[in-house]
């Protein structure tokens, strides 16, 4: 049996070698362009604005055939142009006949039935005749003649002949000369790419280089790795994004062990309280009374509470909770919500509201809010145990302030206490009402339904924790 052969993945080129062989390929276009237009096709591009030249000048002649003026136009032409020109009709009667000084002709000493057959001939190729001649003057100067014939037929109808001699320059002192200084700029081009395409690169590269393997580091959860913001100014920019992310992702990996190890602990102790009850009523006698059954149930109640509320975390921050807004009387809800907490007999919850306020938002959801937010008062109450609700219009909308005497937050860490893993006191105290979590549900919340929140706080003074949302009419 042949076993099938696996084909090993085509390795990209790097950035280097891209921009190497850019480079190297720029050059040799460059040289191959310059010995194409400059050697090769030299001789044909002269050629073709040499007869550009003889066709511009016939126009001009020929829009003069019928003019008064032929003569003094055809010598102008022969001074600025420095061709001969030539008009005669098709019997051969020549009527402007004018060459530059010391120049060749061959028109020129045509009989008339040559010219009578010229103009036949020029006839039957359409119009148009143009041919290269070599010189005729003495001395073999390699001197070329361009000779381009036209005949037309002018306004007043007569036919005439009108011929155009013009001399090309030989080009083969000039190829010879463009042929070294090609050959010396090709010797200096060819380094001086080879030189680019080694050092460009490797300036360019040489930080992406280092940033490629810094981001393995990252993804290989190394949040240390730190990239260098130098070479040119996208690169810095992408080093100073990197940086910035690797500082985020290292900020949010110590988070999150914090808040695995304090869940861990909110797990840990009431379980541990629950087998520890469960266990001396079970070896015991007498101990099955209904105070121990009642701790079983409250510590139960304290894991079913931090249970569902990382489970409202999860979903809230995986968006996949579905609002229900309804309009109800949000002022009411707050009273409700407040004599439900009349079993802390030692805490007082003054709430001040001129009157009732409405809005349309989930009921449940801001009544979690206002839990989370009237819990997190109760755990970090000063000596007087007061926590203070007041609620406040504001044009269309409406606030509801929360506020505490105690300890308050440090300025450096009010930006950070929304988050989902973040936890101002470190300390796991039995005393407390809720599970820690509620700040970052109340943010998400919040945020589903485009309200506003914030906090106010002060050392030793306590801190106010609040929240927006429109207001509906009081009437439906």
């Amino acid at each position: 049996m042949m076993r099938a052969r696996t084909q090993r993945p085509c390795r990209k080129r790097g950035v280097r070698g891209q921009m190497a062989l850019g480079f190297g390929l720029f050059a040799l276009v460059t040289v191959a362009l310059l010995w194409v237009f400059q050697i090769f096709l030299l001789g044909p591009f002269y050629r073709a604005i040499k007869t550009a030249e003889a066709k511009t000048i016939s126009q001009a002649l020929v829009r003069q055939l019928d003019s008064p003026d032929l003569e003094s136009q055809a010598k102008d032409l022969v001074v600025r142009t420095g061709a001969n020109v030539f008009v005669s009709d098709e019997r051969g009667r020549q009527y402007v006949g004018y060459g530059y000084p010391f120049k060749d002709s061959l028109v020129y000493g045509m009989t008339s039935r040559e010219l009578c057959e010229l103009f036949n001939q020029v006839n039957l190729r359409g119009g148009l005749y143009t041919r290269m001649f070599d010189s005729r003057l003495p001395g073999g100067s390699g001197m070329e003649l361009l000779f381009y014939a036209v005949t037309v037929r002018t306004d007043s109808g007569n036919d005439r002949l009108v011929v155009i001699e013009t001399e090309v320059t030989p080009l083969a002192s000039t190829v010879e000369t463009l042929t070294v200084q090609l050959l010396c700029l090709t010797l200096v081009l060819l380094p001086f790419g080879v030189f680019l395409a080694v050092y460009i690169p490797r300036r360019v590269a040489k930080p992406l280089t280092e940033m490629n393997e810094s981001a393995k580091g990252l993804a290989r959860g190394d949040y240390s790795v730190r990239f260098e913001e130098r070479g040119a100014r996208e690169v810095s920019e992408l080093a100073a994004t990197l940086n910035f992310a690797a500082g985020e992702l290292s900020k949010t990996e110590g988070l999150r062990r914090e808040l695995l190890a304090n869940v861990s602990h909110d797990l840990r102790t009431p379980l541990t309280m629950i087998k520890g009850y469960a266990e001396v009523m079970r070896d015991l006698p007498g101990e099955n009374t209904p105070e121990n059954v009642q701790i079983i149930i409250d510590e139960a109640g304290r894991l079913n509470d931090l249970v569902n509320d990382l489970l409202d975390l999860s979903r809230l921050e995986a968006g996949v909770i579905q609002l229900e807004p309804a309009r109800f009387n949000l002022t009411e809800s707050v009273r409700e919500i407040l004599g439900r907490y009349q079993r802390l007999r030692d805490y007082s919850f003054p709430f001040g509201a001129e009157e009732d306020v409405y809005v349309v938002a989930d009921q449940l959801k801001i009544s979690q809010v206002v839990y989370n937010l009237v819990n997190n008062a109760v755990n970090y109450a000063g000596e007087d145990k007061t926590v203070s609700l007041r609620q406040e219009v504001r044009g269309d909308r409406v606030r509801v302030s929360v506020s505490d005497t105690g300890e308050g937050i440090p300025a450096d860490k009010l930006q950070d206490i929304w988050d989902r893993y973040y936890k101002v006191d470190q300390e796991h105290r039995r005393t407390q009402v809720g599970t820690g979590l509620g700040l970052s549900i109340v943010k998400n919340v919040l945020d589903l339904h485009g309200g506003s929140y914030g906090v106010i706080s002060e050392l030793g003074r306590g801190s106010t924790f609040w929240f927006e949302l429109d207001m509906a009419p009081k009437e439906p």
